[in-house]
Order: structure tokens, then sequence, then C-alpha cells
């Protein structure tokens, strides 16, 4: 392998049940910087039998853990906190060189993943049984809330920090175990980095693995595997209908939480306040290249407003800066890699091919792909119909609010959605006749904070994160019944 200097040298190893070593797979993972091709560490994979050590070390360190008491779970996750504080810039600076992020958008990440930690840190004693009445004489009902066990994590590429964070606090929060593992793409910021932070933080060895492996070899494995109740993932939805299917057809049952693809909507009427409707669609649109499940997918700009806003759009647009994501100016970065590239050109010849209007263009150059928008888009054109996770968008005329209204749900997904308009109420009106799991009145679809529900309709997933949403996920009911006096039965 190559030898590696600095701080990349820290992280060319595994994290199994506690331990920092090579996985047993003879193949190892090269990871690389998306801008600039330069190699950030080499990693030997993980096999079956790792994984199976991960799961089993995890379900006997759960077992004390779950007795730990609330203030030892909370703590850890403050000194998590901490850690996040003191190494605000190394983690920033793993992002942007990991996942090809600008600097504003792993700040955004540095900041959603360490507001998760600390809402998770108050979760341990928010957690709430129940005494229930009982029709039957003498006898008391008790609901106790208690963690689920082991969590097995399949985090994306994308937001790898806070989307396996998002899972990791919670759960270890109220009581469970954790085997991350993450794309590998990044598998540093999304794994091996938040085992370090939670290995200084003094969480007990066992509780937290990352395995960094080929989903070919070890991702069915890693969902149908006896040992994890819960399986969180976060991904495309391809993949997450698969993984619902060895959940609930395998022979072990679990629970899911599934956060898949999306196809927002952005909906401006024609009442809007046009500037504050094209400045929200820029930052929508292309915060992170628009590789964000939440990123504006369709623009739906009623009659009136219509050419104005094309118009304006393509102004801003053809503003934004291309280049190096380190550059604290750089609006658009890299793409992830070169499959996801090849596919973003493929979209575009193919919305020329079916009629869609260029306003905006540019060569890609390397990894970059400058934004790409289209005017004129119908409902049926396959950049209206498909999640396109990069910078590129078309722009529908509908005719009225109710046709808005019609385009906005032309989807087979129901992630985040948004409508400007002047008249809030109208807004709500509108919001709440969206099939979404999130509407956003006068802001953009890219919303995620610490305490309110995060999730998708349809095809978008199932379940809920953040928040008394996260408690309800990562925990399971135990109704006990007490007799207290001799009961009377029938025979």
């Amino acid at each position: 392998m190559t030898q590696l200097a600095g701080k990349y040298a820290a992280f060319n190893q595994q994290f199994i049940a506690g331990v920092w070593r090579d996985g047993r797979d003879s193949t190892v993972l090269q990871v690389n910087n998306p801008f600039d091709g330069s190699l950030l560490t080499e990693i030997v994979q993980a096999d079956r039998e790792d994984l199976d050590e991960a799961y089993r070390q995890a379900a006997e360190a759960q077992k004390q853990w779950a007795a730990t008491g609330p203030a030892e779970r909370a703590a850890v996750l403050h000194r998590v906190v901490q850690i996040f504080d003191q190494r605000r810039e190394e983690i920033i600076d793993w992002i942007i060189r990991e996942s090809g992020s600008t600097r504003l958008k792993a700040q955004i990440e540095w900041g959603a993943a360490r507001g998760i930690t600390l809402e998770s840190a108050s979760f341990p004693a928010r957690v709430h049984g129940r005494i229930l009445t009982s029709n039957i004489p003498g006898k008391e009902s008790r609901v106790y809330r208690e963690p689920l066990g082991v969590v097995g994590v399949i985090s994306p590429w994308n937001f790898p920090l806070h989307l396996s964070q998002r899972s990791v606090a919670p759960a270890l929060a109220l009581g469970n175990a954790v085997v991350i593992k993450p794309a590998s793409d990044t598998p540093v910021t999304g794994g091996l980095l938040l085992a370090r932070i939670y290995e200084e933080a003094g969480l007990p060895a066992g509780l937290l693995s990352v395995l960094v492996g080929s989903g070919a070899k070890i991702g069915d494995a890693f969902v149908d595997h006896e040992v994890p109740k819960f399986i969180s993932f976060t991904g495309s939805t391809p993949v997450g209908l698969n993984i619902g299917r060895l959940a609930s057809g395998g022979k072990h049952l679990k629970h899911v939480a599934l956060e898949l693809g999306g196809n927002s909507p952005f909906v401006v009427l024609a009442d809007a306040d046009l500037e504050q409707a094209v400045n929200a669609a820029v930052m929508g649109k292309f915060l992170h290249q628009g590789q964000i499940c939440m990123a504006i997918n369709r623009i739906i700009v009623e009659d009136g407003l219509y050419e104005a806003f094309v118009t304006r759009y393509a102004q801003r647009v053809n503003t934004l800066k291309v280049g190096d994501p380190d550059d604290a100016d750089t609006v658009i970065g890299p793409i992830i890699n070169a499959r996801q590239l090849q596919g973003l050109v493929a979209k575009i010849d193919r919305a020329k091919e079916e009629g869609a209007k260029v306003v905006v263009q540019g060569d890609v150059v390397g990894q970059l792909l400058p934004p790409h928008v289209f005017a004129d888009v119908t409902a049926d054109m396959e950049i209206a119909q498909e999640e396109i996770f990069g910078p590129l968008v078309g722009i529908q005329r509908a005719v009225d609010e109710a046709h808005a209204l019609e385009l906005a749900n032309h989807s087979e997904f129901g992630l985040s959605s948004a409508v400007f308009t002047r008249d809030l109420e109208r807004g709500v009106r509108f919001a709440r006749q969206v099939k979404a799991g999130m509407t956003h009145v006068n802001d953009i679809p890219v919303n995620d904070e610490a305490h309110a529900p995060f999730g998708g309709e349809k095809n978008s997933g199932l379940g809920r994160f953040n928040g008394e949403w996260a408690i309800e996920e990562f925990t399971t009911d135990h109704w006990i019944s007490v007799q207290h006096t001799p009961r009377h039965y029938p025979f």
C-alpha cells in the first residue's frame, strides 16, 4: 500500500469492535479527492467475517450500555459536541477533500451534524414509559420504552458526516449499539472520522464499528444478518426498495428507516416576490452541485411570472463560480465521481433531444460540470420525471395555481418541496395539498433541523428522523402487566 503522511494516515484502517485494523478482504479501496484526483487514503476492505464480528461484539456491548444511566450516555454525546467544536476546521477540511463539497456546504454539514448530536444528548432523559389503566380488576399495566438493540446504518456520499451522525447519535443516546457501512466514496467522513471522535469521547469499545467494504460482497449480509434489529438507510430508491425486501422477506424481520430519492418541486406563484424566489431557487438548486436529495429538481412557475423568472434566474446562475471547492467563493465544485458525471451529461443530452430550451450551459472540465438550466420543460420529459442529483434543472410553466399543484404532485417521489407567494396563508393551503413529507413556504426545500421531523412520502421513503420522531424510531415499547390480586378465569 502507498505510504501516506500527515493527518490522512490516521484513517487507513477499519474500526471493528473497538480495534483499528485492516479488513480481511483481499481488495484495497483507494479514496480520492474528486476535484484534483489526489489520493487521500487506502483501506483494506472488510468481508463477511468482519461484519459478523462487528455485529456480535455490538450485541454484547449493547447490553451494558442499555443499563447505563441516562446522564452517562448524555455525557458522551456532550463530549462529542466538544470535539466537533475543537476539531471544526479539520472536520470541514475532510468534508471538502473527500466529498468535493464547497467550503460553504462543508460548514453547513458540520453544523447539521453538530446540531443532531446536541439534540441527541437530550434524548436519554426524554424517554418515558407509561402506566395504563386496565379493565381487569387488580391489574396494573406498564409500558416500558427500551432500545432496539443493534442498529445498522448505511450512509451516502453526499452529506456523509451528517447522514451517518443523524442515525448514530440518537441510536447511541437511546442505548443502542451501531455498525456503520459508509459509502465507498466517503469512508472517512461517513464513518471512520466519527469512530475516532466517539473513541476520543469515551464511548465504550464495541458499541460503534465502521465497516468499509464492497456493497456487492457485504451489502445484503449487512441487512440480512440476524443481529441488527433496525436498518437505517439513506440513498437511492432502487437500493432502498431492495433493503426493504431484505428486511421484510428474509429470515429476520427488521425495523427500517428509509430516506430515499427526491424530485423536489419549487413552485413560484404569480404573486411571489420575484427576486426572493430567484435567490432561493439558486441556493436550493446549486448547493453542493445539486447533489442533495432535497435539492430543487423541478422549478414550476405560474404563467404571469414565468418569462421574468426565467430571464432573471438565468442571469443569476451565470454569475456562479465553478472551481476549486476549497476557495471561499466557489459555488459549484466537482461531481463526486466519473460515473455520476457521465450520467448527468447523458441527462443534459436527453433534455436537448426532448426539446427543452437551453438557457444556461457550459463545458465539462475534469469533474467540474457547470450549471445547466432548461426552460419550456414539460412534465413528461426525463429531466422532470427523474431525480437529477447534479447542477441541472428544468423550468415548467403552470397556467394557474391548480395546474402548479398538479405538476408539483406529478411524481413518484415526495420528499421535500417549496412554494413562494406573498400570501402566506395561501402558501400554507397550497403546501398542505402537496404530497410530500416536508413543504416550506417562501423558503428552499433544502431544510433540516435537529428537532423537526425529516422524511418523505411515496417512493421517497419510510420513517422520520430527528427530535421526538427519532426517539420513536430507535426505541420500542414493551408492555408489562402485573396482576396484583388473584384473577378469576372462566375455566
